[in-house]
């Protein structure tokens, strides 16, 4: 989550499947690490230059194969450039009240904790009798 006091940066994603509004993010490359790797794709997609990033969180689930799925959850403040959205979809900025009544991404809203309450550290899926659960600890 990149914020700029009470602002936060959202990005409307453009994909047929997918046009819900998250944070922007993405995948690391073999080789990079996870820091760079979010600076990378925060300036893909936003055209913003992040620094110190923190690590702040966790989202993550065991898929149907057994294997686990993990997201680094980093915020910030600081950043340089001008904003610019991509191919992955539109960027703005949204106070935490604009986002209350924004069409968020499935699981945003409680993912949106992790980065606001330190206390908080995991937001965790899990399936029980062919259910999706959800925890955040």
């Amino acid at each position: 989550m990149i914020y700029d006091g009470d602002k936060v940066l959202v990005q409307q994603k453009v994909d047929d499947d997918y046009s819900d509004i998250t944070f922007p993010g993405g995948h690391v490359e073999k080789g990079e690490s996870f820091t760079d790797a979010i600076i990378r794709e925060v300036f893909e997609e936003t055209g913003l230059t992040i620094s110190s990033p923190v690590l702040c969180g966790i989202k993550d689930w065991t898929n149907e194969d057994g294997s686990r799925y993990m997201v680094l959850c980093y915020k910030t403040s600081r950043f340089t450039g001008q904003l610019a959205s991509s191919d992955e979809g539109e960027v703005s900025w949204l106070t935490l009240e604009q986002m209350k009544h924004a069409r968020l991404a499935e699981g945003m809203e409680t993912m949106l904790d992790l980065f606001l309450h330190d206390d908080l550290s995991e937001y965790f899926f899990y399936q029980e009798d062919g259910r999706w659960n959800e925890v955040l600890k």
